[in-house]
């Protein structure tokens, strides 16, 4: 199982501290997920050397509209394993769902972002994991944490009634919000998630960047152009 996390400078914990911390709560790897313009600072392969958990260099893009995170897409595609929009509005959710080469699709019901029918079925056309971000349930209280159960509960009746792809985290900022794989698949049966969907959530990642790094792999078929996932064969 992996968890996506945000590190400093997009969080209060290094890549380093964070990989520690998840590798003594049993997970097997680390997803980088910070925001565009706060990459962190990091080796993979020398973090991957001291403390036996696989790392893995991802993006969460947030935009104002569909057209600037298009351009974004584009320009981190290729330099990063999983590439991930920030969602929250009906247009940064619509653009996600229906773009092959966006894998996750994060926060989508915040802000005034929904979720329905016919984004599922975009989702599982173009591959889009869809995130069931349990941070919120963690770490915030009253009224908002009962709306936040309350938007879960809506995007998992809908998941699972169309087959949608999804991945789960509770986007630790720090090492100290680190959870472990158990007290992750226990919140979830508390909140009316089997333990089942939490670990194959979490186990997603793992999947999903093992697949885009065979892509990334593959031989060029000619001089600038690669076949496979991000590249139609003409």
């Amino acid at each position: 199982m992996y968890e996506a996390v945000h590190a400093r400078p997009d969080g209060e914990s290094t890549v380093a501290r964070v990989a520690k911390t998840a590798a003594d709560y049993g997970f097997e790897g680390v997803v980088v997920r910070n925001h565009a313009g706060a990459r962190a600072a990091y080796d993979p392969d020398e973090i991957r050397d001291e403390y036996g958990i696989d790392i893995v260099e991802g993006v969460e893009i947030r935009a104002d509209d569909p057209q600037q995170a298009s351009g974004s897409v584009g320009n981190f595609r290729t330099s990063h394993t999983v590439v991930g929009i920030h969602g929250g509005t009906t247009a940064l959710n619509r653009f996600a769902v229906e773009q092959a080469k966006v894998d996750v699709l994060a926060h989508p019901m915040t802000g005034n972002g929904d979720f329905n029918h016919v984004l599922a079925k975009a989702a599982v056309e173009n591959g889009v994991r869809i995130e069931f971000n349990l941070g919120g349930v963690l770490r915030e209280s009253g009224g908002r944490r009962v709306r936040i159960l309350q938007s879960l509960r809506k995007l998992g009746e809908i998941v699972d009634h169309y087959d949608a792809p999804y991945v789960v985290s509770a986007d630790p900022t720090s090492h100290l919000e680190l959870r472990t794989p158990r007290e992750l698949k226990a919140l979830g049966e508390e909140i009316g998630f089997s333990g089942e969907f939490v670990e194959d959530g979490l186990a997603e990642w793992g999947r999903m960047a093992e697949r885009n790094r065979h892509v990334q792999s593959e031989s060029f078929i000619e001089p600038g152009v690669e076949r496979g996932r991000y590249e139609e064969e003409p």
